[in-house]
């Protein structure tokens, strides 16, 4: 590879996990998507191919190793035990096909695989904890980790049943879909219109948006909810064997499981149901947006296992994307965190499929040279689901004789530096880091929940700092006082005087949200925790050098040169002097042992009921520590089983391949063993 070719794949695959990490959190926390699922999925392949290609510029950050978006702000944060997935998605009966291979090869089956399908629901998935048959926790996916506890709001849903029917045990999770039925949807845009409110532009940004309801709730919305239940994340009886038991369980619970599913021998006949589910697609109460098939075998399951955002014995068949047509009535340049110029295509504002489509991202100046996109162009616009499009194509025969092509701006749109372009990078770059376009976005991810966390720093407040030029740089952040805060506008005394404390109380953090607040690329969260706790500290961070950054596990090359090169920066260095000087401070760690380096190392453990004397996370993080690794599913592959009180299935699964078995009080004994 030359040096060339290796640097245009780096760059590109920074743009692409930049691009996606921003509307997965536009799709899942805000819920104003700005592309179609088609186009997010066109890139997510692209990053998946690069990275493929390319094992050196794999990134724990990367989409392809993440589900949804962090928790948003304003709600407590809930857990998921088992973490909820994400699905790998299918575009074409070929790519079906191959997923199907794939299953019975790992398998070793050579007669047809039994799965289970059923219609994709377009809502929002939740969980649901029931401990001794009633109704406790109701949470969002978050992240797939992390999610945000909306309990409140879905107990407003009259789907959602507050006690479990018949026998169930003590613990018990259920996942599924929030949806809003079409009906109810129109009805709902009806009731706002006499009263003179917006519609909702879809339904499934009106069952997401409800649930993120934190002052004024909207009961009308949450009583219209649906809940569709597709999953028990623990909980279920041993006995039950198959997915499909699974969620005739569910039904004996009293739940409603999604319409029109079914069990298929064969990937032949899960073609033939997805394309009689396609042909009654319009006809349905409920948005759908394709056919999840499912290995419908549990031990099968366990079998195959999962990768870091997704099962392998699961895949979402999709259905082909709808098209539309619609003008460019101009196009703007945006100017990103990292100084990144791009085109966005504003438009004659369209419906399609569902959403009212007014701007669509045209990437980069290859991308918006590439498809000859000119201002008062016809263009044809594809969305595969609830999101903004993508720019597909012009059609040129409309197009107006006179018009012009769109000239890359040669400077900064809002500091009129000279814009840059590497001679390996595909992205144009504003260079300027004082740039205000810069500095307002870098305000809002030091401000951010992931990095410092300053309660009350929000958009609309960092416009006014920068723009008045009370903050010029990073740490003029750490100089606010009343003072200078009540001049602003709408800011008063007693905001004022919150904001100081919040900022005087982000000071003392830790060194992994330190690193996340700098906003060095490709150094997000995980990438922060992971040298914060290799370094143990800063300044032997700021010291080592590209190899030594390097050789830190899920580092790598591209991410090292990019940290290297920030503290390498004098100006950089000298903002975090300035920082450190105005009282920013972390505590020292002594740093950590390679990751998987310990007494037990190899080991790998599930953990499953309620621990005593420590949390999951608590243990989770201890067994890392001696170099053990955690998982969520019991395989042959499981040395331990750490069972607490109501284990659930994790116990009987362990049972069945005889994993050992710890209890509390053992895990303690072996991790004192360990020392």
């Amino acid at each position: 590879m030359t040096a060339a070719t290796k640097g245009e794949a780096a760059d590109r695959a920074a743009f692409l996990r930049d691009e996606l990490n921003r509307h997965l959190r536009l799709y899942h926390v805000e819920d104003a998507p700005e592309i179609s699922d088609a186009e997010y999925d066109r890139l997510f392949r692209e990053l998946e191919e690069l990275e493929a290609a390319h094992p050196e510029l794999r990134d724990p950050e990367s989409p392809t190793q993440r589900v949804g978006a962090p928790a948003a702000d304003g709600f407590a944060e809930f857990a998921h035990v088992v973490p909820m997935l994400s699905l790998d998605n299918a575009m074409s009966e070929e790519e079906l096909r191959s997923f199907d291979e794939r299953v019975a090869r790992e398998l070793e089956r050579e007669d047809r695989v039994e799965y289970r399908i059923e219609p994709k629901l377009d809502g929002a998935g939740i969980e649901l904890v029931y401990e001794d048959g009633m109704l406790t926790v109701g949470a969002t996916r978050g992240d797939g980790r992390v999610g945000e506890d909306v309990t409140a709001n879905l107990r407003h849903s009259k789907s959602i049943p507050r006690k479990l029917a018949g026998k169930a045990p003590g613990s018990v999770s259920v996942r599924g879909e929030v949806v809003l039925p079409v009906a109810r949807f129109e009805a709902l845009n009806a009731s706002r219109l006499e009263r003179g409110l917006d519609p909702f532009a879809n339904p499934r940004n009106a069952a997401a948006g409800s649930l993120r309801q934190l002052h004024d709730v909207d009961t009308d919305r949450l009583r219209a909810l649906a809940f569709f239940a597709y999953a028990v994340g623990e909980g279920l009886p041993a006995k039950v064997k198959t997915q499909d038991g699974a969620v005739a369980q569910l039904e004996k619970w009293g739940f409603a499981t999604s319409p029109h599913a079914s069990v298929c021998l064969g990937v032949d006949a899960v073609i033939e149901a997805h394309e009689a589910l396609l042909a009654k697609r319009d006809a349905l109460p409920i948005e759908i947006d394709g056919t999840v098939v499912k290995v419908n075998a549990l031990a099968d399951q366990a079998e195959l296992g999962t990768l870091s955002r997704a099962p392998r014995w699961a895949i979402a068949f999709k259905f082909p994307p709808a098209q539309e047509t619609t003008k460019v009535l101009g196009i703007e340049i945006q100017v990103g965190r990292t100084g990144a110029l791009t085109p966005v295509a504003k438009l004659e504002p369209v419906h399609v499929g569902g959403v009212t489509v007014s701007n669509a991202s045209l990437h980069n100046r290859d991308e918006i040279e590439r498809k000859d996109v000119r201002v008062g162009d016809t263009v044809v616009i594809q969305r595969a689901g609830d999101v903004i499009p993508q720019v597909v194509a012009v059609v040129k025969k409309k197009r107006k004789k006179g018009a012009r092509r769109f000239r890359f701006p040669k400077k900064c749109p809002v500091c009129k530096s000279t814009a840059v372009r590497l001679e390996d990078e595909v992205v144009t770059r504003c260079p300027n880091l004082d740039c205000p376009a810069q500095l307002k976005n870098n305000l809002r991810h030091l401000a951010g929940r992931g990095a410092l966390d300053i309660e009350g720093l929000g958009s609309k407040l960092v416009d006014q700092l920068v723009e008045r030029g009370v903050v010029t740089r990073l740490s003029d952040v750490f100089r606010l006082d009343s003072e200078k805060l009540l001049e602003l506008e709408r800011m008063g005394e007693k905001s004022a005087a919150n904001l100081v404390a919040a900022i005087e109380k982000a000071k003392s953090t830790t060194l992994a949200r330190f690193l996340t607040a700098l906003g060095i690329r490709h150094v997000g969260e995980t990438v922060a925790e992971l040298l914060a706790r290799h370094f143990g500290d800063l300044d032997p961070l700021m010291a080592a050098d590209v190899e030594s950054l390097a050789a830190v596990e899920g580092v790598g090359p591209i991410i090292a040169e990019s940290v290297a090169a920030f503290f390498a920066d004098a100006r950089n260095r000298e903002e975090v002097k300035t920082m450190r000087e105005l009282g920013v401070t972390w505590e020292k760690t002594e740093p950590a042992a390679p990751r998987g380096e310990g007494p037990l190392s190899g080991k790998v453990f599930v953990l499953t009921g309620t621990l005593d004397g420590m949390t999951r996370t608590e243990a989770k993080k201890r067994i890392e520590a001696h170099g053990g690794k955690v998982t969520g599913s019991v395989s042959k592959k499981t040395s331990y089983v750490v069972a607490g009180e109501d284990p659930g299935s994790k116990l009987a699964k362990a049972r069945e391949l005889e994993v050992e078995v710890l209890d509390s009080a053992g895990l303690e004994a072996l991790l004192t063993d360990s020392r």
